[in-house]
């Protein structure tokens, strides 16, 4: 049989033909991959609380009575539902919400899961209310030590999210524990009203109006974040502490502690093109506890070992505005050498994880004579001391003066009009600023040093 070649130019005719297919089929992929990224969108942390730990560990403030919500603690919820009410601090047409079983000993199963405008108390506008899905699927089941970040759901009431009637409205997030929880993953210091249906009410939240969740709480329940899509150019500011950042003896409900004030302030400048989230812990520390996991304290797991789920892992985050290690003195007896080496440690970690972060470091405020573990000379020293650390460190970005800010110079105290509680009354503790020195710390922030001039 006669065999047949191709002739060489033909060859070479043939290989410049495919390689330009092969050239044309990648441009196109190129600018399929170009085109998706491009209508993909910027997601944001627009509000947080960090999961501390297993209820009914930790420091509430104005809790209502909860045995009859919760009779036992180790079942936790059982056959009941959540109407979680929180104020993301930007809004945006799409939002995905996280639910944490981070100190939980079992799976939790999740039903029945929305989100929808507030309109008063533990009641959803008529018409916002908008179901949750996760990978498709209305139920979700969370392993312990893990957290699901759900589907993207569409917010119809957002038309425009610089509308500034929707500046300070409330996301009410509404879920359904199936069976019982065991040990609930929360954030005690809400300093917010939430609500509750009773024991083996079933999944309650499809339902607009209030007498399914007759229970209050001022506390949050295995919700830890809500995203919200944005502006690419969108950016997020993480306030990272103690109950100074929590707010403690700030006014309930108010949203008025210190990076509440400082975030108003910030959206008067410059309009929305950042969210300030509050990831602060009443009672945590920087270096402490040593084994949270084992043993929790009320503080929850100390700063370092939270950084990663409550900082690095939210999308956009830009800066941190870290404020903490007064507990450290006072409730676990560190030297300011251990706490400035933990939050060196902080600032390496932070550097690493998250490229051109911008870090500001806030000094602590007065305790001088305020509870017998905080208020002693002793812990004052090493505040002083520790101050100094943070002045002249010269491995933050700025310095956030608060000591300066709160302190009497007469007395060495927190100044007297910042010392009456806004929450509960009484002539407070010396130790946790008021809602008017709150707003004296939130105003003395630098926004164009946070931002740029």
């Amino acid at each position: 049989m006669q065999a047949f070649s191709t002739p060489p130019l033909a060859r070479r005719v043939t290989r410049v033909v495919v390689q330009f297919a092969f050239a044309v089929v990648a441009v196109i992929q190129c600018d399929a991959v170009l085109a998706a990224a491009a209508q993909a969108p910027h997601w944001v942390a627009a509000w947080t609380a960090s999961a501390q730990g297993p209820y009914p560990v930790g420091n509430p403030t104005a809790q209502p009575e909860l045995k009859f919500a919760f009779p036992d603690a180790a079942r936790g919820a059982v056959d009941q539902s959540f109407r979680l009410i929180v104020r993301p601090d930007i809004w945006g047409q799409q939002a995905r919400i996280r639910l944490s079983n981070a100190f939980g000993t079992q799976p939790v199963t999740f039903d029945g899961v929305f989100v929808g405008l507030q309109n008063s108390g533990s009641a959803v506008l008529r018409g916002t209310r908008r179901p949750v899905t996760f990978a498709g699927k209305e139920v979700i089941t969370i392993p312990p030590g893990k957290d699901v970040l759900s589907d993207a759901v569409s917010l119809p009431f957002v038309k425009n999210p610089a509308d500034p009637m929707l500046t300070g409205r409330r996301l009410a997030v509404s879920f359904h524990v199936v069976g019982e929880s065991g040990p609930m993953t929360w954030h005690a210091k809400a300093l917010t009203t939430s609500y509750i249906s009773a024991p083996s009410a079933g999944s309650q939240g499809g339902d607009d109006g209030e007498s399914a969740f007759p229970m209050s709480t001022a506390s949050w329940y295995f919700l830890d974040e809500v995203q919200m899509t944005a502006p690419p150019a969108t950016r997020v500011i993480v306030a990272f502490g103690d109950s100074i950042t929590d707010g403690t003896a700030s006014t309930l409900n108010g949203d008025d502690r210190w990076p509440d004030v400082f975030a108003r302030r910030l959206h008067a400048a410059v309009g929305n093109r950042y969210a300030v989230v509050n990831e602060g812990i009443g009672g945590n520390e920087v270096v402490g506890p040593p084994d949270y996991a084992a043993k929790p304290t009320p503080g929850g797991p100390s700063a370092l070992e939270r950084l990663q789920r409550d900082v690095i892992s939210l999308p956009g985050v830009s800066t941190v505005i870290w404020l903490e290690g007064i507990n450290d003195f006072g409730a676990r007896g560190a030297t300011a050498q251990a706490v400035s080496d933990g939050v060196r440690e902080g600032v390496k970690r932070l550097r690493a994880a998250i490229p051109g972060v911008r870090i500001y470091m806030a000094t602590l405020t007065g305790a001088l004579n305020s509870t017998p573990t905080h208020g002693t000379p002793e812990v004052e020293a090493k505040r002083k001391e520790y101050n100094q650390f943070i002045r002249s460190a010269g491995i933050f970005d700025g310095v956030i003066d608060f000591d300066v800010v709160t302190l009497d110079p007469a007395t060495g105290e927190l100044k007297a009009v910042y010392q009456p509680n806004s929450t509960v009354g009484g002539a407070g503790d010396k130790l946790h600023p008021n809602r008017a020195g709150y707003a004296a710390m939130g105003n003395a922030i630098d926004i164009p040093m946070i931002v740029g001039k």
